[in-house]
Formats: C-alpha cells, structure tokens, sequence
C-alpha cells in the first residue's frame, strides 16, 4: 500500500525539486522532466517531451561525441556521471552554466531502460566569481599600492617613501591625524622589507600605564611586581628579527622613553626586575598624532629620544587635503561592502558622492569607510543617496567655497580629466604625464587608449 501510495506522489516530490531532472530512453528522447527542469531551460513539458536530448546542446555531451564516437551518449556505457561541469542551451538561445549528476535506468531484468539527469544552475556561483575576480583586479590597479588606495600628489609621495624606507634598517615615524592609515603604513614597510618573513608585532603605548607598558615592551622576571607569577618575555623579544610597531609613541611616559633611547642606540632589552641585558634586532616603527616637536618644547617629550626614532619621518594627509582621492576611495569602500553584503546596490548617486567631496572627514579615511557601512544598512534603493549617509556628512558645513561644476563623478570620467590636464601641462609629453600623476609610462598609453585621447 506505501509502494502504490508512493509512485502515486512521486510526480509531485520531483516537482518540489529545485535542481532540473530530466528522464531519456536509450535513444536519447526525453520522456519526463520537472519543473525544476523547465525553469532552467525555459523548455515547458509539452514542447521537450518526445524530442532528443541533443536539443540542449550540451558542451559536454559534444566533446563525448566528437571523441568517443558512440551511439549519442557515453554514459550508457559508462553507467554514472558526476558532478560534470557544462553549458546547456536554454529555448531562448541563451547560455546557462550547470553541473550534471547522471546515472543509466535498468528494469526487473537488469537490462538498461533509459537514464535520469540532474541539472544544477551554477550561473550566480560563477557571476559572484567572476566579481570577485573583477574586485581583485581592481584592488591591484595603479589607483591603490601597499594596500592602499589614492592617486593624488600628496599620497604618491608617501608611497615613494614608503617603497624607500623598506629598503632600510633605520627607524621609522610615521605622523598623521586618527584614522589616516598609519598602520596600513607601517605594515605596508615590514611586508615590503627583507624582514616580511619574520614577525610584526604592535604595541599601542595610549592603552598601558607606565609599569604595564614596560613589562609589556621588554618583558619581566618572576617575582618583579605583584602578580609576576613566573619569567615573560617581551614585545621586543616576540618581534625577534622582524619589526615592532609602536602607535600612539607621543603618549610615552618620560621614564620609558629613557629606556628605549637606550634599547635603540645599544640594541638590548632588560626585563623589569633584571640587570641581564638581551640582544634584539627588530626593526622600530612608530606612529602618532601628534606634534613631537612642540611636545619637546613644552618639555613632555625627550628631545634626544625624538631625534633617535625621527629618522625617516613620513607624513600622511588627511583625507580633507586629498579631495580627488574621495572618488576612488569611495568606489573602493562600496565594492568592498557590496561583497560582503550581498544587498543588490547598482552604485553611488552623483548627490552622494557630491556630499562626501563637500564634507571635512574629521575621521579621515576610517570615517569614510564607516559612513558607507551606515549606508549600506541604511539604503534600500538602487543608487545610494546623502540621505543614506550618517548625518554629520550632510550636516557639517562644506569644504568647498563654490559648487563642483562637474557632476559625472564616474572613476572613468576622473582619471580621464586628470589625463588631460597632465598631457596639456607636458604638452602631450606621455613622460612627463606619467610623472605627474604618478603611473607608469605604459599606463598613460593604456588610458590614452581606453579614453580614446590623441597628443
């Protein structure tokens, strides 16, 4: 009775499949097949029943026969088929990816009757690959170097610096309000030194009182304070040969910056509680906000100390000092998060981008990459809009005193018009161009090219 019941609903299980099924006899014609089958190929049952198989066009089922010269399908011979990667031809002569399971069907006698097919429709696992591969081009064009992205003047110069000082030992400072990018800055100098293999360690010195910080900078012995319960060794000596990076150094209490004027200058270490002196050889990287040299003059920051770390200074603009950045920095932050999110966003409005252009970024490059987060929980249209922004983006008063006469915000657009500019300066000298916006001879040619520009 659960047999009969069974082949009775069985019609109607195989319908509630998503994946296509499809059911041949030995000669190839489709005798039954799905909705899930019909949805995929666009082909209704009345129409695909009673036709060959062939009509799918299959690039898998070509190949076979092309190579194999059988019959019209090797998997008679072969009995099962799995998980083969192919494209199907759909009844409006479009193309659809699918992966086929197959196996041949045998009756009572053992003897083979036909064959069922399972398709699944694999086109939006290949549309997110193929994003995601656009996006990692795109993170690896000439707009973004060391992990960063800016294509002004000001952030050229601090990736020719930072290119230098990788090919150094000596120490390196880096200045620039909160949410710049020190960081990125630093570790874009340890993974583009010969110490990329060995560790990168940070300390940030705002978060430790003076007792901590030490202990955590040089290490300890058992038994140096209350809660010493046994031998640890520092930051320094977990950086080994690599590099220790050391944010927020302008917040140092005066008694430690003795300390690592000495371990900088003599290349040694003493725990806290210990009069044995350790060798270390990391490499010190620093970063602050603030200005060292009026807190050497107030006579809050050691003036030898600041002269030891402030070898190689580099300065990082603020967003606010880099304006045609915003654009590309924008377009970064939306691909990023659009990824992530999955929320089906075409792009950023011309208002938007207008607004983002006109507001300060007293947060610089963290604030703008929170307000498209905000945006993206935000936004349920197609484009985003001011609106979608936190408040303060629309609310504070602008950067600009007159309006951007320029309203086609496009990436393509941007880099075309600073092509430009830079061939009218140099007289369409693709040289000099180059060295102007800070690219590479061939990709002046490339861009001239693609923006179809003529000297």
């Amino acid at each position: 009775m659960f047999k009969t019941e069974l082949n009775k609903y069985w019609k109607t299980v195989v319908d509630t499949i998503q994946d296509g099924v499809m059911i041949v006899d030995t000669r190839g014609t489709i005798v039954s097949v799905n909705q899930g089958f019909e949805k995929i190929t666009g082909y209704p049952q009345n129409e695909i029943l009673g036709k060959p198989c062939s009509v799918l066009n299959c690039s898998t089922c070509d190949i076979v026969r092309k190579a194999q010269g059988c019959h019209w399908c090797a998997l008679f011979r072969k009995g099962t088929m799995r998980r083969s990667e192919c494209v199907l031809m759909r009844k409006d002569g479009s193309y659809v990816h699918v992966v086929k399971n197959a196996s041949v069907l045998k009756d009572q006698k053992g003897e083979v009757s036909g064959a069922v097919e399972t398709i699944t429709d694999i086109s939006d696992l290949l549309d997110k690959e193929t994003q995601i591969e656009r996006f990692r081009r795109e993170l690896e064009s000439e707009d973004r170097r060391f992990g960063m992205v800016g294509n002004s003047a000001s952030m050229q110069s601090v990736f020719e610096l930072i290119a230098d000082a990788a090919e150094s030992d000596a120490p390196v400072i880096i200045y620039g309000e909160s949410g710049t990018g020190k960081e990125l800055v630093a570790r874009a100098i340890h993974e583009n030194d010969w110490r990329r293999e060995k560790p990168y360690v940070k300390v940030n010195c705002a978060a430790l009182n003076e007792s901590l910080l030490e202990s955590e900078l040089f290490g300890h012995v058992k038994g140096a304070f209350t809660g010493a319960y046994k031998n640890r060794d520092g930051r320094f000596a977990a950086a080994g040969e690599g590099s220790i990076f050391l944010d927020e150094i302008g917040d140092l209490p005066l008694s430690t910056q003795v300390k690592l004027l000495r371990v900088l200058e003599e290349k040694v270490v003493e725990r806290v509680g210990d009069n044995l002196s350790v060798s270390i050889n990391a490499r010190v990287i620093s970063a602050t906000n603030r200005d060292l040299r009026a807190l050497v003059d107030k006579g809050a920051f050691r003036e030898d100390f600041y002269y030891r770390i402030n070898v190689v200074p580099i300065w990082i603009p603020p967003l606010r000092e880099r304006i045609s950045d915003i654009p590309l920095l924008a377009e970064s932050f939306f691909r990023r998060i659009l990824l992530k999110s999955g929320k089906k966003i075409k792009g950023i409005s011309n208002e938007a981008l207008e607004a983002l252009i006109q507001y300060r970024w007293p947060g610089n490059v963290r604030e703008l990459k929170s307000a498209f987060e905000y945006a993206f929980v935000s936004c349920h249209d197609p484009m985003i809009q001011p609106h979608h922004f936190p408040p303060d983006v629309t609310r504070r008063e602008p950067v600009c005193e007159e309006p951007l006469q320029d309203k086609a915000y496009s990436i393509d657009d941007i880099k075309k018009n600073r092509l430009m500019e830079a061939l009218a300066q140099t007289g369409g000298n693709q040289s000099q161009a180059a060295k102007i916006l800070g690219i590479s001879r061939t990709s002046v040619w490339s861009q001239m090219k693609r923006y179809r520009l003529r000297t």
